[in-house]
């Protein structure tokens, strides 16, 4: 099957703001990406997202959640629901170090891009054209097996401080089995959940 731009309406969010979602390896310009969005340049408003530090479309849609969820409350943070993103995907409430642990950096090779279409003319087919026209990489499926290979569980249990969560050796993810990989997912999907609730 070859992959494609996906659009995704998350469940307990308006049907106005579909989700397209975008996974690629081996990217050949993550320089000139991180430049347009350090430069404020608004056709990149994208949440570029380092796919390495994603374990799985639950972790990843979570914090896309989170951040609609905050832009529809006026509860931003950073400066759009793009960067949220991002930020919604850090543990704490530091946003220098989100960006610095989740976003896009010059040396990214895998990217996870994330568009939420906050205004009518991020339309699949218009979202699918600019990503065609200004990623160089290789598409491959948004799916938990793709983002099993990719994931850097190391720094993903560094990041949000897990280093004392069981991860034995075995031969599922990255060295992870299978069932400890899911005791980590929730590990984390509660540190998104929790962080600044207190």
């Amino acid at each position: 099957m070859s992959a494609s731009l996906e659009t995704i309406q998350l469940p307990h969010l308006p049907s106005s703001l579909p989700v397209h979602v975008a996974l690629y390896r081996d990217l050949k310009n993550a320089p000139f990406l991180r430049q347009q969005l350090i430069s404020g340049n608004a056709e990149f408003e994208y949440a570029f997202v380092d796919a390495s530090m994603v374990l799985s479309k639950t972790h990843a849609l979570s914090a896309v959640f989170r951040a609609v969820n905050d832009y529809l409350n006026d509860r931003l943070k950073s400066r759009n629901v793009h960067s949220e993103t991002v930020f919604s995907l850090n543990p704490t409430t530091n946003i220098a170090d989100s960006f610095r642990k989740f976003g896009i950096t010059d040396s990214t090779k895998d990217l996870l891009v994330v568009k939420i279409a906050v205004d009518s003319s991020a339309t699949h087919d218009a979202v699918a054209a600019h990503l065609s026209q200004h990623i160089e990489g290789s598409m491959v499926p948004f799916d938990d097996e793709t983002l099993s290979q990719i994931a850097d569980v190391a720094k993903i249990k560094k990041a949000y401080k897990l280093g004392a969560l069981n991860t034995t050796p075995g031969n599922q993810v990255n060295g992870v089995q299978d069932d400890q990989m899911k005791r980590l997912e929730l590990s984390v999907l509660a540190a998104i959940a929790l962080r600044g609730a207190t």
